[in-house]
């Protein structure tokens, strides 16, 4: 920063008010999954507004800015856009104007944080590296990452931040971790196929129904004794649909779930273990299993040294007092991760909670603190401008 540029703090004060009123037109007008068409319009009319250079439809509704030299090292950030099917009922003023949707997992707030983070880089007299700001669309379909990939929206970049809202973090605070910060994560459907019959009888049927129970139990049963009890595994599922009326045996029933782990190589082994465990299950009853697993997303792992950056920074900015280390990571899932497949990075969790605390992510009630903003930007803009690329 030149000496001559007002402070940080001061010249985040400045546009704040503005950024908090964008942030409370993307909550009111929340825009699903790939569907994020006026929110892009309106990111990118702001990034043009103050000199960045910007490419729509990266990721299909994704938008990419570009500041500073094009040539030799490149810094990115990424902040996500979409919204959830999720019924809002904060009762807010700004609240969402469409019916089914809402900003229940902050992008609202992400999005307005890369819009501050762009306009106080904008103003800085000259920048020594090359800055990349990713808003990337479907993260809540774990789909966005790997579309902005596919488009090379990390191509030559050296480094990668992000950020995330964490509800039971108090607003003006951020936690940092070193390491594994959330999950491995996937998407589990299994069929079972028995055969139908009167329900007077089912020893004369193979009851579907009954079997996806045992599948259920025997999964959770078989984690817990057949997998290393220090790299956890999670088997939840969502969903079971089968059967057609209340006295017939169903002949074919579908669970739908999802797997998480921390470990990246039990998760790679875990869809055939499941087949196995599943087909062994069904099989002992005569019944058929069909199994499909799709990856989600592979687990975040923080780059130690972008980290520690990013702690000096924040302490720098906020004190030491606000800047806690997180001592267990989560076992949600972030896309983040397909990017830092190809970048190092880090992301920090926001703290988001008022006096009264904060309602759960993807919850009709979620309402995080809007001081966050600010903190997000300030914390952000340090860590960018305080980055160099190593030898």
């Amino acid at each position: 920063m030149t000496t001559t540029s007002p402070p940080l703090k001061q010249r985040l004060e400045a546009i704040l008010p503005e950024l908090i009123e964008l942030r409370r037109h993307l909550h009111a007008h929340p825009e699903l999954s790939g569907e994020e068409h006026q929110t892009a319009a309106l990111i990118s009319g702001e990034l043009r507004q103050c000199g960045w250079r910007v490419r729509e439809g990266v990721g299909r509704t994704g938008v990419l800015a570009e500041l500073g030299p094009q040539s030799g090292p490149q810094l990115g950030l990424r902040v996500d856009m979409d919204a959830l099917p999720i019924e809002e009922r904060t009762g807010l003023p700004y609240a969402s104007l469409r019916q089914g949707v809402m900003h229940a997992c902050g992008h609202d707030l992400h999005s307005c944080i890369g819009l501050g983070v762009a306009r106080l880089l904008a103003q800085e007299a000259s920048l020594p590296v090359g800055m990349r700001l990713l808003f990337q669309p479907a993260e809540e379909l774990a789909q966005g990452a790997r579309w902005m990939r596919a488009d090379g929206a990390t191509d030559g970049l050296n480094a990668l931040f992000g950020v995330h809202v964490f509800p039971t973090l108090p607003v003006g605070s951020i936690g940092v971790r070193s390491g594994s910060l959330t999950a491995a994560a996937g998407e589990l459907e299994i069929e079972v196929i028995g055969e139908g019959g009167h329900g007077a009888r089912p020893h004369q049927s193979l009851d579907a129904i009954w079997i996806a129970a045992r599948v259920v139990t025997g999964l959770q049963e078989a984690i817990s004794r057949r997998l290393d009890a220090l790299n956890p595994v999670v088997v939840s599922f969502g969903k079971i649909e089968g059967g057609k009326a209340f006295n017939v045996i169903a002949d074919r029933v579908t669970l739908l779930g999802t797997v998480r782990c921390l470990c990246a190589d039990l998760h790679e082994r875990l869809p055939a273990w499941i087949e196995e465990t599943v087909q062994g299950i069904c099989g002992s009853f005569g019944a058929i299993a069909r199994v499909r697993y799709r990856c989600i997303a592979p687990p975040v792992r923080n780059d130690p040294a972008l980290t520690a950056l990013l702690e000096r920074s924040a302490v720098e900015q906020l004190g030491a007092e606000q800047v806690q280390r997180l001592e267990q990571p989560s076992l949600g899932a972030e896309d983040f991760a397909e990017l830092l497949q190809d970048v190092p990075g880090t992301m920090f969790r926001l703290g988001v909670a008022g006096p009264d605390g904060c309602a759960p992510l993807h919850n009709g009630f979620f309402n995080p603190e809007e001081r966050a903003l600010g903190v997000g930007v300030q914390v952000l803009t340090a860590a960018m401008l305080a980055w160099t690329p190593t030898p």
